[in-house]
């Protein structure tokens, strides 16, 4: 009668490693007490979501806050869904967001002594693994056909029972070794599956450290741990890899909360302590119903990383915003701190909350305005030019052209301890400073549909006669409040108030208020109701050529 052992051999004959070797060879880590080892295992299957994103900010986030260690590890097992290219991908945008592994994947190497960090290239220590389950008992090779599974299948659906390979639905766990010998050596293809003793009906306590403690069923499917290709299956690699990785927590969605009782029962099949576990919860939109439902790659734009890396949100902002989601108190924390020291946050799991968080891309945008405007007017020009290189060249053009010219664009209100908060992301600077430039100044001005006058207030007569005012009095003193006493000097003289009480007490007797001298102006020197400072506008732009453009203004009227 053939053996566990026996069958094992004929399974792996190359295989001569045992379980002690690898612990030898993945010895526990020499960390402090207290320290983590979190990791993050993406799959090279597509594009980076921003569910992933979150997650492994928290997983690096928890191992440097602990003095303990960070390592990507690339899940690349599924070979039929991997996408070209996307593993570089996956390192670059996580890159570009500071998620920086202490050891692991890095794109094109891997660094670190618990190696490899990518799955396709760890066969030999599943081998040593698997090997071990079938000489204690716990795995066996399925010789199952898609064909059987279907049957197996409908046989429980038509039963209303629980689907899946368990108990007396598992064909070939009940076949001796013998006979299991005989169908290997007649070359038919097998799986090899893990022997589960579980039951469904009974139930484990489990201890989350975002959810604490609930009972969830037992496992009692004989899952698929090894393919006929030659690569283990996720459940069981993950396993594998997070034990061998001396993994002290796994981070990852809530999602897998559904599979947990499957990497518990592999965990306990190979008598290994299991990590601890910190399901994050999903981030949510509201649907036009009003109802929420996951961030989805196929209706939302956000769900996708590089959608924020395309449309030039500082990366601050975005994992500044993320916090928000991750703590509870971040938000008041970051407020203290001025929106700066982000790193010198504790964080918590017991501030998680359990229930997802709704996406909120007007939070995001107030944290990028905050951001930005905390940049000196050297650094924001370098992260602008920096974008512009791969998204925009014109503003690159612009940038390049007279570096000088745009960085005072930029500085507009700026070194002053309130700045101004005129820019949200790069994909809209070109827009908001192109009327800076003489040549986009005139493309807009060329087409006066454009031009935003409010022409139910004032006749053409009216604005005329307040360009022609301002081009023969506007001056530009050193001091603001010196230039906008001559902008109520000349709307003064031109029947404009000084100021809206003056006006509404006596609306007869004015064309209008200050106000709307200064918007006249500023749709004149901008193309738009809305800008930086006009004043400053001004300044940049120098009196001369204010005053040109007010001429030519005056000339389309």
């Amino acid at each position: 009668m053939t053996t566990d052992k026996e069958l094992a051999d004929l399974i792996f004959p190359d295989v001569s490693e045992t379980i002690d070797d690898l612990e030898a060879r993945y010895p526990a880590r020499n960390l402090k007490e207290g320290a983590e080892v979190t990791r993050f295992a993406p799959s090279p299957t597509g594009f980076l979501h921003t569910g992933s994103l979150f997650t492994s900010m928290v997983c690096r986030k928890v191992a440097t806050q602990t003095g303990g260690v960070f390592f990507i590890r690339l899940e690349d097992t599924d070979t039929k869904r991997e996408v070209e290219n996307s593993r570089t991908i996956l390192f670059e945008q996580l890159k570009s967001f500071n998620i920086i592994p202490d050891e692991g994947y890095f794109g094109n190497e891997e660094k670190g002594l618990y190696g490899p960090y990518v799955q396709s290239k760890r066969a030999d220590v599943y081998k040593v693994v698997i090997k071990h389950l079938i000489e204690i008992g716990r795995a066996y090779p399925c010789f199952c056909t898609p064909e059987e599974l279907d049957e197996i299948r409908k046989e429980q659906e038509e039963a209303k029972l629980l689907t899946g390979y368990y108990g007396q639905f598992a064909k070939y766990r009940f076949i001796s070794n013998d006979e299991r010998k005989a169908l290997i050596e007649s070359g038919k293809p097998y799986v090899i599956r893990f022997k589960s003793l579980g039951n469904h009906v009974k139930k484990i306590k489990v201890h989350d450290l975002i959810h604490k403690d609930f009972d969830i069923a037992q496992n009692d499917l004989d899952i698929v741990i090894f393919k006929s290709d030659g690569l283990p299956t996720y459940h069981f690699a993950h396993v594998v890899d997070d034990h061998f990785m001396r993994t002290t927590t796994v981070i990852r969605g809530e999602e897998w909360i559904a599979s947990l009782p499957i990497h518990l029962d592999l965990f306990e099949a190979l008598g290994w302590e299991p990590p601890k576990y910190a399901h994050i919860p999903l981030i949510l939109k509201l649907d036009e119903e009003g109802h929420k439902r996951k961030l989805s790659k196929r209706l939302d734009p956000e769900a996708a990383v590089s959608y924020f890396i395309e449309e030039g949100y500082p990366s601050e902002a975005v994992i500044m915003y993320l916090m928000t989601i991750a703590n509870t108190n971040f938000e008041e924390w970051i407020f203290q701190h001025h929106f700066k020291d982000m790193d010198q946050f504790e964080f918590s799991f017991d501030k998680m909350s359990s229930d997802g968080s709704l996406f909120d891309i007007n939070k995001l945008t107030f944290f990028s305005r905050e951001i930005l405007a905390n940049y000196t007017k050297s650094e924001i020009t370098d992260a602008i030019l920096e974008y512009a290189k791969k998204y925009n060249k014109d503003l690159e053009t612009l940038i390049e052209n007279d570096r000088t010219y745009f960085e005072e664009i930029m500085n507009i209100e700026r070194e002053r301890d309130n700045p101004r908060k005129d820019y949200d992301k790069y994909s809209n600077i070109y827009d908001s400073v192109g009327f800076f430039y003489d040549e986009i100044y005139g493309d807009l001005i060329s087409n006066p549909s454009i031009l935003p006058f409010n022409h139910e207030k004032f006749s053409n007569s009216i604005i005329k006669e307040v360009l022609q005012a301002l081009y023969d009095n506007i001056n530009l003193p050193d001091e603001e409040s010196d230039w906008f006493a001559n902008i109520k000097k000349i709307g003064g003289s031109i029947g404009f108030a000084e100021n809206n009480r003056a006006f509404k007490e006596n609306p007869d007797l004015y064309k209008g208020v200050v106000a709307d001298v200064a918007e006249i102006l500023r749709i004149t020197l901008t193309c738009r109701k809305n800008s930086p400072n006009l004043y400053y506008v001004m300044k940049v732009l120098g009196l001369e050529r204010s005053k040109q453009r007010i001429a030519h203004m005056i000339s389309l009227l």
